[in-house]
């Protein structure tokens, strides 16, 4: 199916409390002195197959600032993740004089079972060793695999793919359901690749069945078709994914320049979570931009909880009857938030 372009249109014909599209606002925070709130505009529907994008513009925030993504400092040999011999922690040190950023869901290879982070992660220069909390996204496995260290990950290629997956690291914090989950995504994406994904090296590896060429020839049609939605619009800082005409996730950075590095990866998720969802024969219409407005402004409902993650991050949640709120705060940039993420419930 061809991409469906014609929703741009919407950004010019649906206008809601401003001039350059649907405008809406993040709400202040109960318990603490409100920050300022946040424009943004949204285009799109664009569609392919069963995944639908819409594409978020607003303020940068952080202009100038720029920070290494994982995936690029353990590729460059600027960042050391090691094992500590716990399940869900882990030891990272940034070696190199950039700020390097971590996101929650980013999947590590290799040690003695493959994770994924917790939590995200601002780490400054030469940051020293830091603990960082992690689920195993590999049941069973607590040895060598291969030629693979064992003592440290050798590479961040991808991120989590799955809300069901997403919601038991992030909300219910639980690695048994985290197991479970990753069970359920390798059933669902073996079903609709027609092949058994589970990788011979491990079969309960969610990193290895990512890799399974079935799966990345079938999400690749995705990617192809939506990649570029992004080129040539500098205020972009974010989008939200609906599946089988049903929203699903937001992520939000505050600037630009880090939305587009995890661009690819991000796409890549959504697009395998979109293969395991396929209903081949139905067609489903695209979220209106009226919901997808409504389920951003759903995030600034609920009760607020904040957590230190490390002496410069917080991270800030709310948990609405819609949807859950993630924010990523920089106490080293005047608290200014770096991430948010909002995940819709069923």
């Amino acid at each position: 199916m061809k991409t469906n372009l014609f929703g741009v249109l919407l950004t010019g014909l649906m206008l809601i409390g401003g001039p350059l599209g649907v405008v809406a606002q993040w709400g202040g925070y109960v318990g603490q002195k409100p920050q300022a709130q946040d424009e943004y505009r949204l285009e799109g529907p664009f569609t392919q197959d069963n995944l639908t994008v819409f594409l978020i513009h607003g303020k940068d925030k952080i202009k100038g600032a720029t920070f290494l993504t994982l995936q690029e400092a353990l590729a460059q040999k600027k960042v050391i993740v090691r094992e500590t011999r716990s399940v869900n922690e882990l030891s990272i040190e940034n070696i190199s004089s950039e700020e390097v950023y971590v996101q929650s869901g980013d999947i590590v290879k290799g040690g003695q079972q493959d994770r994924m982070m917790a939590v995200d992660l601002i780490l400054p220069p030469r940051s020293g060793k830091i603990g960082i909390s992690a689920f195993c996204v590999e049941n069973g496995r607590w040895s060598k695999r291969g030629t693979e260290e064992v003592t440290n990950f050798g590479s961040s290629a991808n991120v989590i793919a799955g809300r069901d997956l997403k919601l038991a690291a992030k909300s219910a914090e639980s690695q048994g359901e985290v197991w479970r989950q990753v069970a359920v995504a390798q059933d669902k994406l073996s079903a609709n690749t027609g092949t058994r994904v589970n990788g011979a090296a491990s079969p309960t590896s969610f990193q290895l069945a990512l890799e399974n060429k079935e799966v990345q020839k079938t999400s690749d049609s995705y990617f192809k078709a939506l990649n570029g939605i992004i080129n040539g619009k500098p205020d972009v800082i974010g989008y939200v994914f609906a599946i089988n005409g049903k929203i699903n996730s937001a992520d939000i950075y505050a600037s630009n320049a880090l939305f587009k590095k995890l661009w690819p990866k991000l796409l890549t998720s959504s697009a395998i979570e979109a293969v395991a969802e396929l209903r081949r024969g139905e067609r489903f219409d695209a979220p209106r931009p009226a919901e997808v407005k409504g389920f951003l402004d759903d995030s600034s409902r609920g009760t607020e909880k904040q957590k230190d993650v490390s002496s410069r991050v917080q991270m800030v949640t709310r948990d609405s009857d819609g949807s859950v709120f993630f924010e990523t705060r920089d106490r080293a940039k005047s608290d200014v938030w770096v991430h948010r993420n909002v995940i819709k419930k069923h």
